[in-house]
């Protein structure tokens, strides 16, 4: 295998694993920055995969090659509602919210089930038949040496998750609704003295990060996992808030992390493939990106700052 070949498998690995990573952790960006943490993101991706893959198989046959982007948007609406439960309690009831991000990762893998188990009479769905595949861009994928290994058979939702980032940051940074989200993290009595509605800008940070997150889960499903089970979504969402950590709350250093970690996993799945990777254990490879997640995590908590009032409940009578 030439040495451009190799390139070409790794990055395109790299950027299928990486984009559902991507689209998560802007969600939890988002959420964090707003003043509210959110280690729920796991389970927002199940239930944004359990609605991507139900729309896919109930919908394909109609609506053909476009199954795929809708189901994922789909499961962007699903993640938002599941997020209302998030915001609710630690916004309106004042719950911890580490609590409340447990509850929705507990919960979100056995209703999933459940409703799999009341629609198909059967614990996993059957395979999708439109997924997102590989994509190349016409024109580019034609340039030498950089066509073929960024742009030729490329993961077409990686591109968008990119884009999105950068967008993201512009907003979160350049315009007045960013700065709100930040003040109302970083200092919420403050922001509320100049009029700014803290728990409104706190909701919109949580239903921003559900509906990412649920299409994080969506792309996930529809371009790797390929049905819906109760492991479908097993450690993305942890993954995901690690790349928020590690990108230092901001959009493009989690979509920095998060191509980081989708690198990770692709080693573990195509190494095989690759020299010198070939030659390690499989079951080391497959812990790899978890061990890779820890270790990051232990470098780099304490040397990021998060929002000084992330996780911090808002009572507006104070």
């Amino acid at each position: 295998m030439s040495f451009v070949a190799i390139l070409a498998l790794l990055v395109s690995s790299t950027l299928v694993y990486s984009a559902p990573l991507i689209f998560t952790a802007l969600g939890g960006v988002y959420s964090e920055n707003s003043g509210v943490t959110n280690i729920g993101l796991e389970g927002i991706m199940t239930m944004g995969a359990f609605a991507a893959i139900v729309f896919n198989l109930t919908c394909a046959s109609t609506l053909g090659k476009a199954t795929p982007w809708l189901g994922a948007l789909i499961g962007g609406i699903v993640g938002l509602i599941f997020s209302l439960l998030h915001a609710v309690a630690t916004i309106n009831f004042h719950a911890d919210h580490i609590i409340s991000g447990t509850v929705l990762n507990l919960m979100a893998p056995p209703l999933g089930v459940f409703l799999i188990k009341a629609m198909y009479d059967k614990g996993q769905t059957e395979n999708i038949t439109q997924s997102f595949g590989y994509f190349s861009f016409p024109g580019l994928a034609d340039i030498p040496i950089i066509g073929p290994i960024l742009f030729k058979s490329t993961s077409a939702p990686a591109w968008v998750a990119i884009l999105v980032a950068i967008v993201l940051w512009w907003v979160l940074y350049k315009t007045r609704f960013g700065l709100r989200l930040r003040a109302c993290g970083e200092n919420p009595q403050a922001a509320d003295t100049l009029g700014v509605n803290v728990y409104g800008m706190r909701y919109a940070g949580v239903l921003i990060s559900g509906f990412l997150g649920g299409i994080g889960g969506g792309v996930f499903a529809e371009a790797i996992a390929g049905n819906f089970s109760v492991s479908t979504i097993v450690g993305q969402g942890f993954m995901a808030l690690a790349a928020v950590i590690f990108g230092k709350w901001n959009p493009i250093g989690a979509m920095l992390a998060s191509l980081f970690f989708g690198f990770a996993q692709s080693i573990s799945i195509i190494g095989n493939q690759l020299p010198f990777f070939n030659h390690i254990p499989a079951v080391y490879m497959q812990i790899a990106p978890y061990v890779i997640t820890i270790i990051v995590l232990v470098l780099f908590f304490g040397k990021s700052v998060a929002p000084a009032a992330d996780g911090e409940n808002y009572i507006k009578s104070k």
